[in-house]
């Protein structure tokens, strides 16, 4: 069973989790006590060409999806959980006869717009109550679930554990089980692909950004992960996923034709997803991830930082990188990023189609930075400690291990992982 949040942790965890970047001791926060409307809008794209990869929530017309035809469901969704026309995955589920008579949303809120560790209060959309998962609870409730045929999941994870959407459908998944309500997961495309598997094990309480089992980047789909958490927990869920179709294992989200639309504030770009695995890991220093900026988890900065040498070094690692001069200002998402109005060097990554590891590439960065007198763990380290799940990888890093010697620690827990998770693999 999960384990509530740490008490110390409740709030430094919070910044790693999905969206902008805080200052370095965020405050929890609310959206207020009234009841928000949102806007029921589906965000129209570009015209893009045919995708090669076909999501859960286009593949309704399968034997799995037809199952659903006249079922009232909840739908755990944000306004990122879209087809490539731009239909919300509410729309598509109603289109194809399905009854959504409630949405429950993650951190962020329905509308993707609320500040990283900010609770979220319910609202409406679509004509329904949205539920939010990121309030007074983190999971559906009993009453929450009661009357519907199904509990569907359609939200875009990123295959990383401290992202906090993995942990909304964990839970959910243990909720529905307990209440007898079918689980559909609508599948989606990890957007770092199914073969990196990387980083440390949770080896510490279960916290919410801790929830997921494996290494920190587990190479799952949300359809994978489900199946892998069903077999674990008793009871067991009623499990539906409606699988994708053209998805492969070393497809990374460029290699899917498929737009992009951010999950949560900080990941604009699929370009910033590819490297949150390694950047994600500098919330908890004196080290910007471009918070209060238009490409946060792309790239690192602070006043103190030679952004010729980060460049140099992100491209030694593996990914292209050129130096900036940035100015983080207050946006909702992130009203006191570091180094707020200051004006910070750095450089800005740029990860292109080639295979790479940015769970490598950001702990080599890192490695580096560490030795620079101006670097400080935030909170003493505890920041880092929560997020990651285990107090291993700081002791790592602060005893002056080599980024080859760490990843060495590392790999039996990766070879292990990759064993037990081979039978619930789809694609």
């Amino acid at each position: 069973m999960v384990r509530r949040l740490l008490t110390a942790a409740s709030v430094v965890v919070a910044v790693a989790g999905c969206g902008e970047q805080q200052r370095g001791e965020p405050r929890a926060a609310t959206t207020g006590a009234t009841t928000p409307t949102i806007t029921a809008t589906d965000p129209v794209p570009a015209p893009t060409p045919t995708p090669a990869v076909r999501i859960g929530a286009e593949e309704l017309g399968s034997p799995a999806g037809r199952r659903l035809r006249g079922l009232r469901v909840g739908l755990i969704a944000n306004r990122a959980s879209v087809t490539s026309d731009g239909r919300s995955s509410v729309r598509a589920l109603r289109d194809h006869g399905v009854r959504v008579v409630r949405l429950f949303s993650p951190e962020h809120g329905y509308g993707t717009q609320g500040a990283a560790g900010a609770q979220q209060d319910d609202s409406r959309a679509f004509g329904v109550p949205v539920v939010s998962l990121y309030g007074a609870n983190k999971a559906p409730t009993a009453r929450d679930l009661r009357g519907l045929d199904a509990l569907v999941y359609d939200l875009q994870d990123v295959g990383v554990r401290f992202y906090t959407y993995v942990s909304t459908e964990i839970l959910a998944m243990r909720a529905a089980a307990r209440a007898g309500v079918p689980f559909v997961v609508l599948d989606r495309p990890n957007p770092l692909g199914g073969e990196l598997v990387a980083g440390p094990v949770r080896n510490g309480p279960r916290t919410f950004v801790a929830t997921a089992p494996g290494p920190l980047v587990y190479g799952l789909t949300s359809g994978e992960m489900a199946r892998y958490v069903n077999a674990e927990i008793r009871p067991r869920a009623k499990l539906t996923v409606i699988r994708m179709r053209g998805w492969r294992r070393d497809m990374t989200w460029p290699d899917t034709g498929r737009p992009w639309t951010p999950p949560s504030p900080g990941l604009r770009t699929p370009q910033a997803a590819l490297t949150y695995p390694g950047l994600a890991l500098f919330e908890g220093t004196s080290v910007s991830v471009g918070g209060g900026t238009r490409r946060s988890y792309q790239m690192l900065c602070a006043p103190w930082l030679k952004g010729r040498e980060i460049a140099a070094g992100a491209s030694k690692l593996g990914i292209p990188a050129t130096p900036l001069t940035v100015v983080p200002r207050p946006v909702k998402s992130a009203r006191e990023p570091k180094f707020r109005g200051r004006r910070c060097r750095g450089a800005l990554l740029h990860p292109g189609g080639e295979r790479i590891n940015g769970y490598e590439v950001g702990l080599g960065m890192l490695l580096k930075l560490r030795r620079s007198r101006r670097f400080r763990w935030l909170q003493g380290g505890e920041q880092t400690d929560a997020i990651l799940g285990t107090p291993a990888f700081r002791r790592r890093v602060d005893a002056g291990w080599s980024l080859q010697r760490i990843l060495a620690a590392e790999a039996p827990a990766v070879r292990a992982w990759r064993a037990r998770r081979a039978p619930y693999l789809l694609y």
